[in-house]
Parts: C-alpha cells; structure tokens; sequence
C-alpha cells in the first residue's frame, strides 16, 4: 500500500504566501511581515496550527483577524483543518517587523 508523502515545508510555503496578503487594517503592511505570526505548524495529516498575536490586546480587529487567517489558509486544497492561537506572550513590539515592514512604515 503506497502512503501519499507530503511536503509540509512546502505547504508551510504556501501558507506564509496566503498570509502576506492578509494585511492589519490599521497599518498598511501584511501580518507576516509585521511579525504576528509567531509560528506555523504542519503536520502530516495536513492539519495547521498558527500561533500569532495582535499589536495590541485592545486591537479592534481581535475577533476578526485571528478568524480571517483561519478562513484563507483553510482555502488552501491541502489543508485538512486549520487551528489559529492568539497569544500576547511575547508581547508585540516594533522588533518583530521585518526590514521590509520597517522600509514600507519608514522606520529605517
């Protein structure tokens, strides 16, 4: 009996693709490169796990954003379920983002 292989660093590429085009409504710059994604989890049933956390905890978008990550990367064929974690542990902090946020906000 032949088991299907999967390829999950290449799902979790894919999955970081989708998340770039989710973006804070407050700030024009994607939650990735924003640093609010803390860590994606694939395992071999093709079930996703997201840690991620909000600028703040009072974000107006608390309930909606962790929601909308859930619903686009669940679009993805490949992905069986999708599970997303908020946490506030680390704390967000301007450190987070990427260069290419930083260049895109004006900070460098």
């Amino acid at each position: 009996m032949e088991t299907k292989t999967i390829d999950t660093n290449a799902l979790g590429d894919k999955i970081v693709r989708v998340l770039k085009t989710i973006y804070d409504p407050e700030i024009p710059v994607d939650i990735y490169e924003l640093g609010l994604i803390y860590d994606v989890f694939v395992n071999e049933d093709f079930e996703v796990k997201i840690i991620m956390t909000l600028t703040s905890p009072n974000c107006p978008v608390a309930e909606s954003l962790p929601k909308e990550v859930k619903d686009k990367v669940a679009t993805l064929e490949e992905v069986k379920d999708c599970l997303v974690e908020l946490t506030f542990e680390p704390t967000w902090t301007k450190d987070n983002m990427s260069e290419e946020a930083k260049l895109e906000l004006g900070m460098l």
